[in-house]
This record gives C-alpha cells, structure tokens and sequence, in this order.
C-alpha cells in the first residue's frame, strides 16, 4: 500500500534474514513511533533503511507491522 508517497510492504513478504533491528525510533504526528531496522546484503549494511509501526495511531492503523523503505533500497521480487 501507499501511503505519502511510501511503498509499505506486508511483514511475510520480507526474507527477514537480511534485517535487524535498531535503536532507532521516530515520531510522526498522525502515524505515531516507527521502529527501524539496517538492511545487509552482499555484506554491505545499509543502515536504518527500513522503517515500521508495530502499533500505529488509529488514523494509520492499516500500516501496523507493514515496512517502507528509504535510503536508496530498492526493491525487487527476485
């Protein structure tokens, strides 16, 4: 789904192999606390690449768990 431009991606369609959490959290007004997680690939790391809201505000409610991605990741279905 879209959502301000940002492609958001349901959590079981990600290899997750290539994730992991970091400590790093921002606020948005109206979807509430992100959590992010760098992307390692190749053994390049791209960090903080990918962003979700584990439990958004009600407004953004549809996105819960879904992953958006920045940082120059691009994404493919190979």
């Amino acid at each position: 789904m879209v959502v301000e431009g940002n492609h958001y991606f349901p959590p079981d369609s990600l290899n997750r192999e290539y994730f992991t959490s970091t400590p790093t959290h921002t606020t948005c007004s109206w979807k509430g606390t992100a959590d992010y997680f760098s992307i390692t690939v190749g053994g390049a790391t791209n960090n903080d690449a990918a962003r979700t809201y584990p439990q958004p505000k009600p407004a953004a409610k549809d996105i819960a768990g879904y992953v958006a991605f920045w940082r120059g990741v691009t994404v493919s279905d190979d």
